[in-house]
């Protein structure tokens, strides 16, 4: 929420919680239980790499700059955190990872580039609706220097962001999105900035404005088309391209644009070409095609006249978050150095063909450099569970569906789990349109259904040990599994999860050195049933519940959730007034340590009320005199009122989530 409160700490005065992670093999539970297999189990290996692992303590582990010796470890640094009044949830931004992912994006392009000969260069843009933090768009830009990057905008705040953020950087804007004449003015003015600002057309109307806004300045307008490709993406965001996209130019309008800018002796200004074929590209055969089909744009409008000098590419680069390798929607079947290559290749081709001159080559790939930057910690605060243990056999004289489920329960092996449910299943409906007709008192029904859960868990504990589950028994673990409910709001950190069934790896951040016990789901602080995650990664698959450890009286247990640094922040929204979290940066020194960079508190009760017209002073008055009222009716003492209002007043000014007690 824009509401949040900053504190920036300077990094002389910064918290400095220098630690450094030593290796070890520690292993606790059972005895074939290690952290390796803690690895492979939440598939950490796949999604994390470089940057996360497991170390021999059983605690994740972050390494934000794979070049440098340093490792955090995420259990010691949240309980550093918490300890310096930093509540959960927490959301923990690593900077240098930032910069290792713009790093490693420039470092594929420039390989790909000296493979093909290419006679061209490469420009990246961050593009700022992926993230719009402050913290992290000044770090995008001071990373960036080294590598002439620049910003990409989608509408007129976030041109405005990036002119501010880039006031000493001469570096390229892309300005996409719906434009109105202040816009396209704002971003004619700043070619004067020593900038290479390029207006991209996304509709044919928006021509005129830049037409009459170069006459009205006096300034001659850099523009860009964006094209509307018959490519289709895949998975989610594949309607970004297509007849029925929302943006672009298809082939008739764009002739259309090169026209009227030829009568206008103005072909000159048309230089950049742009394209976007949506968002999290899973495989890389939609990218080939696009970049065929939009290379082939290119050179047709070279050789139509226009000065083109620019193939913005857009974004798609797509985040492994399952790990899987695949082009599962939430994984992707291709390398970094493979996309770039791709783009090059196909480029090159083209131009050749056709003996046009190679364009500067942009990508926006703003989920592939923010998503593994941040990283959620949050509490399990209890739990729900049902458990039956193991049944009591029938009196002789029970009722016969008692018996018959007692001999399925006893029954069961793993050569006959279909068969056993069936006759399970089969026996609870029959105690159910018993019951309903008078002929199975409540006690008995009760009695039938235990019994049913009773091997539904023997079921469940035997399908473990299966290599292959049959589909019609696959949601037992769902069915059967515990809830955890967690200090956080899906619909404020992780709203895709809600929005879109987007799937984050999600994993406990410490205990790693012992076997998890528990399948769970996860429910969030909210009063709305859609506040749960039952969806969890797997390999090339969704699994239905998360495993845990068992909860320990007096023991914090803590769940981090990874790779939602892209878009998340900026869609949660206040669902049952759970505003911002506390927020921090951490970064690692030269001394070989780290320290907290920034500090960035998270709403307070009283800023969320503000932000939907309350005002907190006149609500504690309206409390007051409520309160005034009970004491003079003798329904409230002097002390209660005190107390009343010494909390109601303390809540106001309290974080939004559950805070430990201090009493």
């Amino acid at each position: 929420m824009n509401g949040a409160k900053l504190t920036a700490i300077s990094l002389d005065a910064a918290l400095d919680v220098s630690r450094r992670s030593a290796p070890g093999e520690k292993q606790n539970g059972s005895s074939d239980w290690t952290t390796e297999r803690a690895a492979q189990r939440y598939q950490i290996h796949g999604w994390g790499a470089p940057y996360f692992h497991v170390n021999g303590r059983g605690h994740v582990e972050v390494t934000p700059d794979p070049d440098r010796p340093q490792r955090i470890d995420l259990y010691e640094l949240t309980q550093e955190l918490t300890a310096r009044g930093l509540e959960l949830p927490l959301l923990i931004r690593f900077p240098d990872i930032v910069g290792d992912r713009i790093k490693r994006i420039n470092q594929a392009f420039a390989k790909a580039i000296a493979e093909y000969e290419y006679a061209g260069t490469y420009r990246g843009v961050y593009p700022v609706k992926v993230n719009q933090q402050r913290h992290l768009v000044e770090e995008i830009v001071e990373v960036g220097r080294t590598w002439n990057f620049g910003l990409e905008a989608g509408s007129k705040p976030e041109l405005l962001i990036a002119l501010a953020a880039m006031s000493d950087v001469g570096g390229l804007i892309i300005c996409n999105g719906y434009k109105d004449r202040q816009y396209i003015e704002t971003a004619l003015l700043a070619q004067k900035f020593d900038k290479t600002v390029i207006v991209v057309l996304e509709r044919l109307e928006e021509l005129d404005l830049v037409f009459r806004a170069s006459e009205k300045l006096g300034i001659r307008p850099l523009l860009g088309v964006r094209a509307k490709l018959t490519t289709r993406g895949v998975g989610r965001w594949a309607d970004s391209a297509g007849d029925r996209a929302k943006f672009g130019l298809n082939s008739s309008e764009i002739v259309d644009v090169v026209d009227r800018l030829s009568e206008r002796g103005m072909l000159d200004s048309l230089q950049l070409l742009h394209f976007h074929i949506g968002s999290q590209i899973s495989s890389i055969i939609p990218i080939k095609n696009a970049m065929q089909e939009a290379s082939n744009i290119y050179v047709e409008l070279a050789k139509m006249g226009c000065k083109m000098g620019f193939l913005d590419v857009g974004g798609g680069l797509a985040v492994d978050y399952d790990g899987s390798k695949t082009d599962f929607h939430a994984s992707k079947n291709y390398q970094l150095e493979e996309y770039a290559a791709d783009v090059v290749a196909h480029i090159q081709a083209a131009c050749a063909k056709a003996d046009v001159p190679v364009p500067t080559i942009v990508s926006e790939s703003g989920r592939a450099i923010a998503a593994h930057h941040s990283v959620l910690v949050f509490e399990v605060v209890g739990r729900s569970e049902v458990r039956f243990g193991e049944p009591v056999e029938p009196k002789p004289d029970a009722h016969r569906l008692l018996k018959e489920l007692y001999e399925t329960y006893h029954g069961i092996q793993p050569k006959n789990v279909q068969e056993s449910y069936h006759d399970a299943t089969q026996a609870k409906e029959e105690a159910q349109s018993l019951f309903k007709y008078g002929y199975l008192s409540l006690r008995e029904r009760a009695q039938v259904e235990r019994l049913f859960w009773n091997c539904c868990e023997k079921l469940q504990q035997t399908l473990r040990r299966l290599n292959f589950v049959p589909e019609e028994l696959k949601h037992l673990d769902r069915t059967l599994s515990a809830i955890y409910y967690c200090n956080f709001s899906v619909f404020q950190s992780a709203p895709d999860i809600w929005a879109i069934d987007h799937l984050f790896p999600i994993m406990p951040i410490h205990r790693l050195d012992e076997e998890p016990n528990t399948s769970t789901t996860l429910a969030d602080l909210t009063c709305d049933s859609d506040g749960m995650i039952d969806r969890f990664i797997d390999v090339e698959d969704v699994r239905s519940s998360l495993e845990v450890h068992s909860l320990r009286e007096g023991e914090p247990y803590y769940l981090g959730m990874f790779l939602n640094g892209a878009y998340q922040e900026i869609l949660g929204d206040l669902h049952n007034l759970f505003g911002d979290t506390h927020a921090v940066h951490v970064a690692l020194t030269e001394e070989g340590g780290y320290n907290v960079r920034h500090v960035i508190k998270g709403d307070s009760v009283s800023e969320v009320l503000r932000y939907v017209e309350y005002q907190p002073d006149s609500m504690v008055d309206a409390v007051r005199r409520q309160a005034e009222r009970a004491v003079s009716a003798g329904r409230l003492t002097n002390d209660q009122l005190r107390t009343l209002m010494r909390h109601y007043e303390d809540s106001l000014r309290s974080y939004t989530y559950l805070t430990g007690d201090d009493d």
